[in-house]
């Protein structure tokens, strides 16, 4: 005959009050655990360029849930209007033995997203057939510095209100998880909705504000040497210098202000000429 085994509750932040530094740090390391025996790469979670954290998936999110044992309850606000169809949900996570209210986490879907909203005309015919307001000539990048176009007319947003719905409530389900499980440290969560071309829109972001970081640290640097310079001589090869990488670099607004520090520096103090004493 099977024996009833009753199990402990298991500990929480309403039931004990104040975690402790302790149960903080187990908790933490709990996440990590489970991220690096229990997570796949790829499956899981995975890395997007451009960010430092990676990303957490639906699956990385049910896997959590399964380990701190949180049940998730939904809450849903149709905002939809005459020509959109748009949800807001809210996920509610509870401790699944206890029933306890462990926190919660928002989400939103619409058809008025970029990905939602228009689609690829089936043939040239019918985005000629859809009326001027409803179709568009989308530019998109390709590859070498590539771009070509596409065709796009306006899907219609009852077609996709099922689709929305689930991805509100998959946003919501992330978002819970993460605030629930305090995982935010170790995982991201919005951009696995991003479009390719939006992830790589932002990587490219990332790059160019490196570049510019490392202009603006370069200009300074030359800035600094010439107020630095102790002679006309000295004055003139950082100069020289300076100048002939702007010019290579193609970069006129570093040329005036590198320039302009140069006629600070001579209008303000003389730098001494060789023989000088």
């Amino acid at each position: 005959m099977n024996a009833v085994v009753e199990m402990p509750q298991q500990r929480t932040l309403v039931a004990q009050g104040r975690m402790s530094v302790a149960e903080v740090t187990q908790h933490a390391i709990a996440v990590q655990e489970v991220m690096r025996a229990v997570m796949k790469e790829g499956e899981h979670y995975g890395k997007i360029p451009g960010t430092d954290k990676p990303t957490l998936y639906k699956a990385g999110a049910e896997k959590l849930c399964m380990t701190f044992r949180i049940a998730d309850e939904y809450r849903t606000e149709d905002l939809s209007t005459a020509d959109m169809v748009r949800y807001r949900v809210t996920c509610i996570g509870r401790h699944q033995m206890t029933g306890i209210e462990l926190g919660s986490g928002m989400g939103e879907g619409s058809t008025g997203e970029e990905k939602y909203r228009w689609r690829k005309a089936v043939c040239r015919e019918e985005f000629e057939a859809t009326p001027a307001g409803m179709r568009r000539t989308k530019y998109a990048r390709g590859k070498g510095g590539s771009f070509y176009t596409i065709d796009q007319v306006r899907t219609e947003p009852s077609d996709l209100a099922n689709t929305v719905l689930k991805m509100a409530c998959k946003r919501a389900k992330m978002a819970m998880v993460l605030n629930v499980t305090a995982a935010s440290d170790c995982f991201t969560q919005d951009l696995e909705d991003l479009t390719e071309e939006l992830r790589d829109h932002l990587t490219d972001e990332d790059a160019a504000n490196d570049r510019d970081a490392r202009r603006r640290e370069w200009i300074n640097d030359q800035i600094a040497n010439i107020a630095a310079a102790k002679t006309g001589r000295e004055l003139k090869g950082i100069l020289a210098y300076a100048l002939e990488e702007t010019r290579i670099r193609n970069d006129v607004e570093a040329e005036k202000e590198i320039r302009a520090a140069a006629d600070k520096k001579v209008a303000t103090a003389k730098p001494k000429t060789e023989g000088q004493q």
